[in-house]
């Protein structure tokens, strides 16, 4: 067995089902809510990579089949983001601010030769993009509509100010909103002194130099910045123009 390389077996279905049972008893002990999401989620997860694995080989023999994938995964990033954010119904535009953040960031880091235009080498690289925008507009989107809500009265003040509906919006959700920034920062911050991130690891384990795998995480960090920047820019767009909201209250 490669040195690197994760052991499969036995032990590891032990180790991944304790890992989870301590995340949920923690959760359950601290009353943080239901430990059913953390349960669900690792089930997926378990589920959904294994159903990758299955299929990664075929999804990167064709530049077809990968631009697919990789629309796939714009789409389920589009959906849980709307989940989180609004609903199903209403959450909708929140495809803007995923596919305008990552995709045209994607292009530029392979159109520029950094990343060569390979399968196995741009749908990795979409889908860390891809994640980083749908965590970004799930945030920014989150804390924009709550600001929104639970400062409504000074959303009126403003408006009575003279302010537009999108002015006075962004003065009461941007600042808010913007913070949303703060984990890809802080990522980005302690690189290499708190945090060995995937993609120097997995450079690592796939026998490159230790140069070649800094120098791949740091331009996806930088890469997620630039994303995530895109997408909380426009988030906050969408909701100050009415375009991103929430069910209306009943009654």
């Amino acid at each position: 067995m490669d040195q690197g390389a994760v052991s499969v077996g036995p032990v590891f279905a032990v180790v991944l089902a304790a890992l989870v049972l301590v995340a949920v008893v923690t959760v359950w002990i601290g009353r943080l809510g239901s430990g059913r999401g953390i349960a669900t989620a690792s089930a997926r997860a378990v589920l959904q990579l294994g159903a990758v694995a299955l299929l990664i080989a075929a999804v990167l023999r064709s530049w077809s089949a990968s631009v697919g994938f990789i629309t796939l995964m714009v789409l389920v990033a589009a959906v849980t983001s709307a989940r989180r954010v609004s609903s199903l119904r209403l959450g909708w535009p929140v495809l803007a601010p995923i596919a305008l953040g990552a995709l045209p960031i994607c292009v530029l880091v392979v159109a520029s030769g950094t990343v060569p235009l390979t399968e196995v080498a741009v749908v990795p690289i979409a889908g860390i993009l891809i994640g980083g925008a749908m965590t970004a507009t799930s945030l920014a989107g989150r804390r924009a509509l709550d600001e929104l809500r639970d400062r409504h009265g000074e959303y009126e003040a403003a408006l009575a100010l003279g302010f537009l509906p999108r002015e006075a919006a962004l003065e009461i959700c941007r600042p808010s909103a913007g913070r949303a920034l703060v984990p890809a920062l802080d990522q980005t911050r302690t690189v290499g002194l708190v945090t060995l991130p995937g993609a120097f690891v997995g450079v690592l384990l796939g026998g490159g130099p230790p140069v070649q795998a800094g120098a791949t995480q740091l331009l996806v960090l930088v890469a997620l910045l630039a994303v995530e920047a895109i997408a909380v820019a426009v988030t906050i767009e969408l909701v100050s123009n009415g375009l991103l909201r929430r069910p209306n209250p009943p009654g």
